[in-house]
Order: C-alpha cells, then structure tokens, then sequence
C-alpha cells in the first residue's frame, strides 16, 4: 500500500468512528428502605423526548446495567408493594455516576396477606413519622410488642405489655383504669388506637390488637397535646384477603375464664371481612374481686381499585369489675398483711366501663403522591364507686377510710387527612409529609360524696378486720364535679425525612395546635374558656456508618393544658396558667443484627416546666416556676438470636426528681412510681418442632408511693415460665406460671395508702385452635 494510501485509509477510519454515537454504560442499585437489595425491579430508560427505551430488570443483587447513547434520561425504577422512583441523567456529564435508586414501600392497597409471626421483631412502622420508615431510621426510642409476645406471654392488659418495656411502669390508676409512667411523666389519657387519641380512662383489652407501639419522648409533632413522656398505640388487626379462623380457650387460677375467637373471610375479589371477640368472667387473688368483660370488633376491607383502599372497623366493649384500691402503709411500707386481705366494702365497690369505637379509613396512592384520611368517633360511659383507705393509727389498731363515685360520659370525633409525597434530586431523597387534624370533645363529669350513717365521710374499721358493711349514702359535696366540657381542635403539621446520602439522614417537623376548652359548671352556670395556640416542633438526624447501624440524635417538644389530661383542673385560678412544656434531649444507637434481632441504646434528658409553685411572698398566688428533669439510659433487644430462641427486654435506669419545688414537692424530691433501676427479660426456647419453653425475668428496685418520699415500695424480682406444645398443625397447647417463686412483693400505688400487691403464682392453660 502506498503513503497516500495509507494516510487515505487511516483518515476514513477516523471520520468513521467521530461519525459513531458514543455510548456510555450506566449502572445502578435499586434499594428498599433498609437498603436492603431489590431483586426484579423493572428499570426503565426514558429520552428526553419521551421514547422510550431499554427496559431491564435488577439482578439478585439489586444492580443493573444499560448502555446508552449520549443526551438526557428519565431512569424509572418500579416494583409490585413500592413506590415508583425516577432519577433524571446526562451523559457524558454523568459517565461516571452509579445510580441508587431506593424505593418506598407503597400502602398495601390491592391485597393483605396475614402471615404468623415467628419472632417478636417488627422491622418498620408509619406511626411514628406517618410514612412506613424502618425502625433503626426513626431518631426516637421506640418499644413495639408483637402480637406473638402477646399470645406467647398470654397478655391481657396494658400493664401486662409494659412490664416488658423499657423506661415505662404500669401505674395503679386507682384500679380502675390504665394508667403508665413514662420517663418519669404520669399520664391516664396518652393513649392511642390506630394513631387517633382514645383517652378516656378505662382499662384496654388485647384481643383485637396486631400490636402494641410504646413511642417515648415527647411525640406532640405527631399525636399533638400531652404525650410529654411518651405515648402508647394500639394497632388493631385489619380484615385481609386470607381466610383465617382461630379460637382461643383460657382457664386457670382464681377462677381465670377466657375464651377470644378471631375470624376472617374474603367476600369476593374486593371485600374482606374480620371479626374478633372476646368473653371474661375471671376472680383474683385479692378476695372479694372480679371481673367480667366483653366485646366483638367487625373489620372490613374494601379494595375500591388498585390505587384505593378502604377500611372500616367497630369496636363495642364492655367491663365491669370490683374496685379495689389495695392496701394501706404504715411505718413508710405497705402493711404487713396477707396480699388477698380487702380495704373496704366490696359488695359497694364497683368499676364499670362501656366503649363503643367507629372507624373509617380511605387510603388512595396516585404514583408518588399517597392520601389518608381517618376518621373516628368513640362514645365511652364509664364510672366507679370505691373505698379508699386512709391512714393506720399509730397503735396498728385502726384504718381510716373515705368513699366516692365518680362518672364520665364522653364523645369524641376525630378526623385525620394526610398527604405524603416523595421527591428524588440527584443522590437526595425527600419524603415529604402534610397534614391536619380536627376534633371535638364533649365530656360530662359528676362526682358523689360518701356518708358514712349519712353523716360523716370519713370512718375508722378495725385494721385486724378492715371489711366494712357501715350504711353509707352517696350525695354532692359543696366541692365535687358536676360539668360540661367542650374541647375543640384544629391543627396542622409539616414534615421532610430527608436521605442526604447513605450514610446521612435528617427529618424535621412543625405542628401547630388550636386548643379551645370551654368548661360550664353545672352547679354555679360559671361558664370559663381557655384558648391555647401550640407549636410543637421535632428534629432528628441519623447517621449510618454501615447499613444496619443508625446512631441518632433528637430533640422535640410538647405541652399539656392547664386543664389537664383529663380536662379536670380548669379553674378560675388555672385559667391563667400557661401550659406545662416537655422537651427532649435524646441519642442513642440502632443496630440490627442479620435482620433478624434489634438492639437499641438511649440517652435522654427530658425537662418539664411551668408547672405549678406556691409564691413565696403570697401563698394565695400560683407561679409556674416549678420544674421536673428526668435522665435516663435506656437498652432494649428484641427478636431472635438463633432460630430456636427468640427474645424480648431490656433495661432502664432513670433518675426523675423535682428540679424546682412545685405545689406538691420540694426541691429534689424524686418523682413517685420511677425506680432508678428496671430489668425485664422474656427468653422463648424452640426445644423441639413441637416443644417450646419460655421464661422470664422481671426486676424492679425501690421506688416511692407518693412524691413526699415517705413511703417506700420495696424492689422485687419476679420469674416467669411458659410450656408450649404443637400437639397438631393447627392446634397449640400452652401453660403460663406467673410469680414460679411465689415471691411477696408490691408492684404500684395511687399514693401512701393505695398500694397494690402483686399475684402470688398463678397458673394459666391456653388452648389455641385454628380451623
């Protein structure tokens, strides 16, 4: 070949391959939220004109890879269950950019599939932020008792649940509601049921439950008022597209009786329908006491379409039981008498609860865009008549003893909208949350005075014999309740989760609250008013050095009323007052270990103030200089270690003290009802395919009954066990000790003299059938 011809040759060569597009290689991750790999994503490449064009699919690994011209792409990834994410490209501007693509867990919409839990961890949650987030990704100490725990540990109350849980006690709340201590704050009305405040005082049943969510720290960004230590929500069970037919069986001793049924049945391609009931007729180990309680919850699911689902539930329960206050103390302890003794007039003691409960949720997902609306309407009639005792003499001769019923009949309507919305800029993520709330409160409360003979109200009964068979006739006193009150709210609130990289993660929020409480005397026609307009903000940052891992530091704020939890305080005098502040200082460290177990680290320091003090200068005048601090350390663990061992704990120091001297305390006095020290461990062993053990370990040290610190209730440590055997299938036998060692101990109190022991060991036998 000639010169020339080679030049010829070489230069065509090169005028050929500049006339070529040039063509890139992208690659990428698509990722769920735990950024965990997605296998089978559809990835598809948009050009900028709107053609499309490759389509793949991403390998086990999650990855994919694609070849491409130069120019400007729309990259979509999409799923069956996630959300659809797209990410915008150019190349060769982004020739050197590896995608990651994570994709949001879309609502359930088109179906629900019921399936047995074979451990006691749940890996995500939407209460605590209002869109489904990973719990190690929530910058907040969160508790979630599954429904397993609950059947394996045969729950059936709150403070069952909570003695599981670290940082919270179970209150007495008089015996005759639910009431918990929750870093150091004592609430009767934080409480919630799907995310809708449910604060009457009563006590709750499980058997309609999936689970049990203890969120602590102040959560007003999300729940609004109160909530100043934490709040506790139940998550009911929802109609799915699976039949399921389950009976449960109890009986033990005192006279434990139980049966709960659960039932559920696709109508059709579009409706389900759910039905869970519950019958109790049980005596106790204190004489004199039972209960008996009711209940039947309907649940229906209406797939509308594939982007709408609908969800409407009805709770009617009903409970009536013996009041019983417990015993009295004496010398700075609980008395020394045996744990069944009675306090009172048990044929004249008597609680009783009646709740009825209508739900309706729309959920509709149009692309990225989700829309919830939840209404709720509860009507709830409840009331006691108790005996209270009083001091001992110094002699042990005498207790004294004051009567009283009480009654409250309440409505509430709540009505829920919220809009989630995510955004994907380059490598950041942006999962925006919009919302609003409005509700009304009408509430009724009327209080009678006990006459002992019709003329005192007050009476001394031998301590030797403290049961008591006195005439006493019930009418007002020239202070007791007889009111109306009217609450009304309007709120709304803002939130971002932003994902700033893989190793960074930011949410913020702001919820602003319009509290209108009208308060009528019914005695008097004095009508008052207090209006209170509340912002509450939250903000969190999580950094992840590794997947698993998330350390997270938080900080948020709440307020409670001057009128109370219950609306109960509002006076002339109160209201003036501003209501009391919560905020929240907390880091801690999430770390899940092979997916299958959580452990959990917390530190905290939670200040309360504007609460009530005398002036120094003027005993008549109420300032609001007092103030509480509680700092705390608390460790939880829950899931399964090994296949065959499954756990549920952890523990909590918290030191909860008055920081500046309220009306009720001096500075430094610690808060009643917070031990320094608590322990819980539940251990479920897997034997054999049909055999399975479990034991626990509950440990409390001394706390005080009352925040005068004179009287102390001992710590204690209690042993639990449990024998499970498959004997088919489908039906489980289980045996339930409770107190193995028989140890005497005292497990809360309403004050000095209100202290309830705990059950010497029981034994209960479970018969779970599904069909």
């Amino acid at each position: 070949m000639t010169k020339l011809s080679t030049i010829t040759y070489f230069a065509f060569l090169a005028g050929y391959a500049l006339a070529q597009p040039t063509q890139f290689t992208l690659q990428g991750k698509i990722l769920d939220a735990t950024r965990a790999p997605i296998e089978g994503a559809q990835v598809t490449i948009l050009a900028e004109q709107g053609a499309s064009g490759p389509v793949v699919m991403s390998a086990r690994t999650g990855e994919f890879v694609v070849t491409v011209q130069a120019g400007r792409y729309t990259v979509r990834a999409r799923k069956d269950g996630f959300v659809d994410v797209t990410r915008s490209v150019q190349f060769p501007q982004d020739a050197s950019t590896s995608l990651e693509m994570i994709l949001p867990v879309a609502p359930v919409l088109a179906s629900v599939t019921v399936t047995e839990s074979t451990g006691y961890l749940i890996a995500e949650i939407n209460t605590a932020t209002k869109t489904m987030t990973p719990l190690r990704d929530v910058p907040q100490s969160i508790f979630v008792v599954t429904q397993q725990q609950i059947r394996d540990q045969m729950m059936m109350s709150i403070a069952d649940v909570v003695r599981y849980v670290p940082g919270i006690t179970a209150h007495q709340g008089e015996n005759n509601r639910d009431q918990v201590v929750i870093r150091g704050n004592n609430s009767s009305a934080d409480f919630f049921v799907n995310g809708v405040r449910d604060d009457v005082q009563y006590y709750r049943d499980l058997y309609n439950l999936d689970r049990v969510e203890a969120l602590k720290g102040p959560n007003a960004m999300i729940f609004g008022r109160g909530g100043g230590g934490g709040v506790i929500n139940r998550v009911t069970k929802e109609a799915a597209f699976q039949p399921l037919r389950e009976i449960n069986l109890q009986g033990g001793s005192f006279g434990n009786k139980r049966v709960a049924a659960d039932f559920d049945q696709p109508l059709g391609e579009r409706v389900a329908l759910r039905i869970n009931g519950m019958y109790e007729n049980s005596d106790s180990f204190r004489k004199y006491v039972n209960l008996e309680r009711y209940a039947i919850s309907p649940n229906l699911t209406i797939r509308a379409n594939e982007q709408t689902k609908i969800v409407l539930g009805f709770e009617h329960f009903g409970d009536t039981r013996v009041a019983d206050r417990g015993a009295p103390s004496f010398q700075g302890v609980p008395v020394n008498r045996p744990i069944s003794t009675f306090f009172g007039n048990p044929n004249d003691s008597h609680v009783r609860a009646r709740v009825d409960l209508g739900s309706a949720k729309i959920e509709h997902q149009r692309g990225r865009l989700n829309i919830t609306n939840r209404t709720q309407m509860a009507g709830y009639d409840r009331g006691y008549q108790n005996y209270v005792p009083g001091a001992v003499t110094a002699d042990k001769s005498q207790v004294a003893f004051s009567a009283y019923n009480n009654a409250t009949a309440r409505l509430n309507l709540f009505n829920q909208t919220d809009l989630t919305y995510t955004i994907a800029s380059g490598p950041i993520q942006h999962t925006l949350l919009a919302g609003a709330e409005v509700g009304r409160q009408l509430t009724d409360n009327f209080r009678n005075t006990g006459y002992f003979n019709n003329t005192t109200t007050s009476l001394n009964a031998p301590y030797s014999n403290p049961v008591l068979s006195t005439p006493i006739t019930y009418r007002q006193s020239a202070t007791d309740a007889d009111n109306h009150l009217r609450t009304n709210l309007g709120a709304t609130y803002i939130q971002d989760q932003v994902q700033l990289s893989k190793y960074v993660q930011v949410i913020a929020g702001l919820r602003f609250d319009h509290f209108d409480l009208q308060y009528l005397n019914n005695r008097t026609t004095d009508k008052i008013r207090r209006i209170d307009n509340l912002l509450s903000p939250r903000a969190g940052i999580v950094f992840k050095p590794v997947t698993p891992v998330s350390i997270y530091a938080n900080y948020s704020v709440s307020y409670l009323p001057s009128s109370g939890d219950q609306f109960s305080s509002l006076t002339t005098i109160t209201q003036q007052v501003k209501p009391e502040k919560f905020i929240n200082y907390e880091t801690g460290i999430k770390w899940d270990l092979a997916r299958a177990v959580s452990l959990t680290t917390a530190i905290y320091r939670l200040d309360r103030t504007n609460t009530r003090s005398t002036d120094p200068n003027d005993p008549t005048r109420i300032l609001q200089t007092g103030s509480t601090r509680t700092n705390g350390v608390e460790i939880g663990a829950n899931g399964s270690i090994t296949r065959w061992w499954k756990i549920a704990g952890g523990y909590a120091f918290q030191d909860a003290y008055i920081s500046s001297a309220t009306t009720a305390a001096r500075t430094g006095a610690q808060v009643a009802q917070v031990p320094h020290n608590t322990f819980s461990l539940w251990n479920n062993f897997q034997l054999r395919s049909r055999l399975g053990a479990g034991l626990g370990i509950v440990n409390r040290s001394d706390m005080f009954a009352a925040i005068d610190n004179t009287v102390t209730l001992p710590g204690y440590t209690r042993v639990d066990a449990a024998v499970f055997y498959s004997l088919t299938e489908k039906m489980r036998l289980q045996v339930n000790a409770e107190n193995v060692l028989d140890r005497k101990y005292f497990i809360n109190a309403d004050g000095n003299n209100n202290i309830s022991p705990g059950s010497s060991r029981a034994v209960r036998v479970g018969l779970n059938v599904r069909f």
